[in-house]
């Protein structure tokens, strides 16, 4: 289930990109021509690929949440019960210093 969800948002966002890329500049020189736009019936274009880039972009949002959930709740059982492990003592045992016999 997870795959299939991370192959979805792979494929949304390409074609978020896709769709960013064709979209038309809304500020510099190509704003002062935005009624011959109109006219040449762009207006539905422009339109469109706005709608579509929201629409992609809350895809991959809510595919992402989605993902979060599927792989929480898709984890196997045994890893949440498992105990933790006793950790033992392997530090050398402290030796005595015996000071030497004086002659």
């Amino acid at each position: 289930m997870t795959i299939f969800l991370i192959i979805l948002t792979a494929i949304a966002s390409i074609l978020l990109i896709l769709a960013v890329l064709v979209q038309n500049p809304k500020s510099g020189m190509a704003a002062n021509f935005g009624a011959s736009n109109q006219v040449m019936g762009a207006r539905q274009t422009a339109d469109f690929l706005e709608k579509f880039t929201w629409g992609a972009a809350v895809a991959i949002l809510t595919l992402a949440l989605l993902i979060v959930v599927a792989d929480k709740f898709s984890a196997p059982a045994s890893e949440e019960k498992t105990e933790p492990t006793k950790i033992e003592n392997t530090e050398a045992p402290a030796q005595t210093a015996e000071a030497p016999a004086e002659k």
